[in-house]
């Protein structure tokens, strides 16, 4: 909801713009005849791709100002930050001359679409990339008791990735009912993660992991930071590969 009405906004806001400009143009004589209303009517009427065209050229600017921002944050944290085992479940050999990290929601599509070709990465990368989970529940109270219990689950050895896959996995959201489903199938003890995910250093650490993501800018799942640059939204095998190589 929230990023549709942003869209929303940012286009309507690109249209406003782009009437502005050209009743500008036509104030400073640049547009043909005496820049009238009806005249700057008429041009318009005549020309309705200007709208679009002007909006596009106003998003793009906006994102790459974004974008920069982003960096400048991001050089100010440095990448330590994302990579602390108190809130980040961290695989791959520490000297690693690349790094994924993704901030996550278990109730979010597009992490979920992101999956398959994280799998395939970790898989022919194990060597050579360092990689981050970090929990980011930003969808409500399902996705807090998801993340408290994924974070629980690392008390155990072995068990938080296949926990982390299988609620990835699934088409529904992740309800109480579905989690601890999940959890029993993967083998985890369930009388410990219910007494660990009511632990005080779990509140801690997804406090800290969300905090973590508004000191650098970010508000979305998923975000992405590979190899020291941001990348919002789901990636695919092409775009993984092309950016984390």
């Amino acid at each position: 909801m929230r990023e549709g009405l942003t869209a929303l906004v940012g286009a309507l806001g690109g249209a406003v713009l782009a009437v502005a400009l050209v009743f500008l143009a036509a104030h400073q004589g640049l547009l043909p005849g005496n820049g009238g209303t009806a005249q700057i009517r008429s041009y318009l009427l005549a020309h309705p791709e200007l709208m679009s065209q002007m909006g596009e050229k106003l998003q793009a600017q906006q994102e790459e100002a974004a974008s920069v921002a982003a960096a400048a944050k991001l050089q100010k944290v440095g990448m330590k930050p994302f990579f602390d085992p108190k809130y980040a479940f961290v695989t791959g050999p520490a000297n690693a001359t690349k790094t994924v990290v993704q901030f996550y929601d278990f109730n979010c599509p597009f992490c979920r679409a992101s999956l398959p070709a994280l799998e395939k990465h970790m898989a022919k990368h194990a060597a050579d990339t360092r990689y981050s989970f970090i929990e980011f529940p930003i969808k409500g109270d399902d996705s807090i008791v998801a993340a408290r219990a994924t974070l629980a689950s690392r008390n155990q050895p072995d068990k938080y990735l296949a926990l982390h896959i299988a609620l990835m996995k699934e088409s529904d959201l992740i309800t109480p009912d579905i989690l601890f489903a999940d959890a029993k199938k993967v083998g985890l003890d369930m009388v410990k993660l219910r007494a660990d995910m009511q632990k005080p250093e779990i509140d801690a650490a997804i406090s800290a992991s969300i905090d973590l993501a508004h000191s650098v800018g970010i508000d979305g799942t998923p975000t992405f930071i590979i190899n020291g640059v941001m990348h919002p939204g789901a990636v695919d095998d092409a775009t993984l590969n092309k950016l984390a190589g």
